[in-house]
């Protein structure tokens, strides 16, 4: 369980905060996203819940996410209407988000680049992640990891991966708390265009952003693997490559350059 500060953990009117966001901080928890499962019944609204220390922490399909002490980790609930695939379409959503709170910390804007399905690279280097879930009936959890202060080891990553890099090469320090206030904001405005227009503009954005877009790429899934020219994501979110064979449209994979 949780170990949650006295007294005001919830809420999302200070200044900066979007409107109608609720936040919750925690100095330790098991994981942002098995509290976010607890706590998403009770919730009115969006919630932001941030951890500082994490002891079970997870990433996709289900290996261990590795948080050195000072790095973000955080998942934003937030009630769910209409089929499975709209929701998903969260991931690129949030990526967008997250380029942006790194670009206000830092101020270097060509630094980052985003990797399909949902990655956050810094000079080529795995910066962040994030992890998708549903909760229960009508909610969805989005788990963001971010390495604020330090990398994991070669280790603590699968052989192939993209190396993983710390925002502190770049020579700025952000703590936790206050990059949650730029991801939020940045996050309130990429959804409010997501919920009024559609997916179009955020998809045109985020390929903007895209690494690698145009060269050769190797998507991997559990049963095959698709190596071709990355040459767009579709209106579904489905990586599209143009491969010996023909074009295909990969759904969900992990993607090695």
């Amino acid at each position: 369980m949780a170990d949650r500060p006295s007294g005001g953990d919830f809420f999302g009117t200070e200044t900066g905060w979007p409107l109608g966001y609720g936040r919750i901080v925690l100095q330790s928890v098991d994981s942002t996203l098995s509290e976010a499962a607890r706590v998403a019944p009770e919730l009115a609204g969006p919630a932001w819940i941030l951890a500082h220390r994490q002891t079970a922490a997870r990433g996709r399909r289900g290996r261990p996410w590795a948080m050195p002490v000072g790095n973000f980790a955080a998942t934003l609930v937030m009630p769910v209407a209409g089929p499975p695939g709209q929701a998903a379409l969260r991931s690129f959503v949030m990526s967008l988000a997250l380029r942006d709170a790194c670009v206000a910390a830092t101020g270097r804007e060509d630094a980052f680049a985003l990797k399909w399905p949902n990655d956050v690279l810094l000079r080529g280097g795995k910066l962040a992640g994030i992890l998708l879930e549903t909760v229960g009936p009508a909610h969805l959890a989005i788990g963001v990891g971010v390495n604020l202060v330090a990398a994991p080891s070669a280790d603590e990553v699968e052989p192939g991966a993209v190396p993983p890099v710390a925002l502190r090469s770049l020579g700025v320090d952000v703590a936790a708390e206050p990059f949650l206030n730029l991801l939020a904001d940045a996050f309130a405005r990429h959804e409010a265009q997501f919920t009024t227009y559609g997916f179009a503009p955020i998809r045109t954005a985020w390929l903007a952003h895209a690494a690698r877009l145009g060269e050769v790429i190797t998507a991997r899934t559990t049963h095959d693997s698709q190596t071709g020219t990355f040459v767009d994501v579709d209106g579904d979110g489905q990586l599209v490559l143009e491969t010996a064979k023909g074009r295909v449209h990969i759904p969900a994979a992990d993607v090695y350059f």
